[in-house]
């Protein structure tokens, strides 16, 4: 039972700390919509986007008015394209088709993001699969709530080094039609190793062919609770701050299930999974850094960053699972630079880069996110960024990702701006030494020993 003491510290939670659902998620299966011929499976995407979501924006605006919750973002999620166009779309020009198609259907009902604009090339690649891969800069650039993500690589299969290069390119270009706003196509593209069939996060979303016909996923996010809970707690040793960290993730994770079970019987929709992902926000208070230093690091990057890192992602998700048999998606910590103005504080202040946030990436939720690059940076040397994190994922048999935005005519030390929720941020210097020759071997590294678990 939820008694009195506990309503009122949610209210205090949501007013003064930040506490949100950042998101509710309708994941929808598109099999079924597959034709031979790309006009006709347009129109069966529209159509039945537009039916099963019709509800969802008026649903998530009941539920904030009569419980009082903020849910900051209602999304849609849909099976990877790749494998619904694989029949009917031939070139690339028919896949920028279906993105504006998916784009046109996100409007229609109100969504702020649609994700499963994808492909899950983790082995080797499909016809479709490099068609879709290929239309991508186009289909960004000639849509404005469409998200894209490629799965490069897993822990069973390896990482398709030959996507990887590939992907390179694809990103150069993206930032280059996409150039007059700085490059945003590319803070709507991100490429996965072991990417998880249920996130309900953009722009990494998909409804993975594990799921079933539809679902609601919740993201519930509260860095800035997390952040006022470790004030006053300087005397605390490790195993009292995990527990102060678990206690208060359990109290975070409740509200996002009370918004998924509401959301889903109202819709008629199963609930699937609540994602609790400390996601921060430009806003000031909302940021996974400031955490960070709450627990006695003078500014993010310093030594200690990464093991503090550790501690509160393993102690945000033992918290969580607590809370809910359903929690799932990635559930962590992100460090996307562009969203958490500490990370941007960080970046400027001189004490973290590239590399630390290379590290980092091993232990917290995702990946190197929302890290903007200068401009004339290689197609080379983006692959190469995007192979190490990938290896990282791979080996660690966990959810890695990149998602990087050479700012076309910028140059480190400038500065990118998005807007919104992608908010801002420096460019941060790249290591300027070659892997080319790396690169364009080609071929798959394969798969790791401990892979090998049948």
């Amino acid at each position: 039972m939820i008694n009195i003491n506990e309503v009122i510290e949610t209210n205090r939670m949501i007013e003064k700390e930040n506490l949100d659902v950042r998101t509710i998620t309708l994941g929808l299966s598109l099999l079924g919509c597959e034709t031979d011929d790309v006009d006709k499976t347009c129109e069966n995407i529209y159509e039945r986007i537009t039916r099963k979501a019709k509800d969802l924006i008026k649903t998530g605006a009941e539920i904030e008015k009569e419980y009082a919750i903020p849910i900051i973002n209602k999304r849609i999620s849909v099976t990877p394209i790749s494998i619904i166009a694989s029949s009917c779309a031939k070139t690339s020009d028919d896949y920028v088709k279906i993105a504006k198609t998916l784009d046109k259907a996100a409007k229609e009902v109100g969504v702020n993001f649609l994700g499963g604009f994808s492909a899950i090339p983790a082995k080797g690649i499909s016809e479709s699969e490099r068609l879709l891969i290929e239309s991508i800069p186009e289909a960004l650039s000639q849509t404005d709530n469409v998200c894209a993500s490629i799965n490069l690589g897993s822990t069973k299969t390896g990482i398709n080094m030959d996507a990887v290069a590939l992907m390179g390119r694809i990103i150069k270009k993206t930032a280059y039609l996409t150039r007059e706003r700085d490059s945003i196509g590319c803070a709507k593209l991100v490429v996965f190793t072991n990417a998880p069939d249920d996130n309900p996060f953009m722009a990494g979303a998909f409804h993975g062919v594990t799921e079933s016909d539809a679902v609601i996923n919740v993201g519930v996010s509260g860095p800035g609770v997390i952040k006022t809970a470790l004030q006053g707690a300087e005397n605390l040793d490790f195993c009292a701050l995990c527990e102060l960290i678990k206690k208060t993730a359990f109290k975070i994770t409740r509200l996002g299930v009370l918004v998924a079970e509401e959301a889903s019987k109202r819709l008629g929709i199963p609930f699937g999974i609540v994602d609790l992902s400390l996601a921060p926000t430009p806003a000031i208070g909302d940021s996974i850094a400031e955490i960070i230093e709450a627990m006695g690091i003078e500014r993010v990057g310093a030594p200690g960053t990464t093991a503090a890192l550790a501690l509160l992602n393993d102690s945000v998700k033992k918290g969580g699972i607590m809370a809910s048999s359903s929690v799932g998606g990635l559930s962590g910590a992100f460090i996307p630079v562009s969203e958490d103005h500490g990370m941007i504080d960080a970046v400027n202040a001189g004490s973290l880069n590239i590399e630390k946030l290379e590290a980092m990436t091993s232990v917290c939720s995702v990946g190197l996110d929302m890290i903007a690059i200068p401009g004339d940076t290689s197609a080379e040397t983006i692959s190469g960024i995007i192979a190490d994190e990938m290896a990282i994922g791979m080996i660690n048999q966990k959810t890695t990702a990149v998602r990087v935005i050479p700012a076309y005519g910028k140059k480190e030390g400038e500065k990118a701006e998005f807007g919104g929720l992608l908010g801002e941020a420096p460019i941060m210097k790249v290591n300027q030494f070659s892997c080319a020759s790396f690169i364009k071997r080609g071929g798959r590294i394969p798969a790791p020993i401990h892979s090998f678990k049948n």
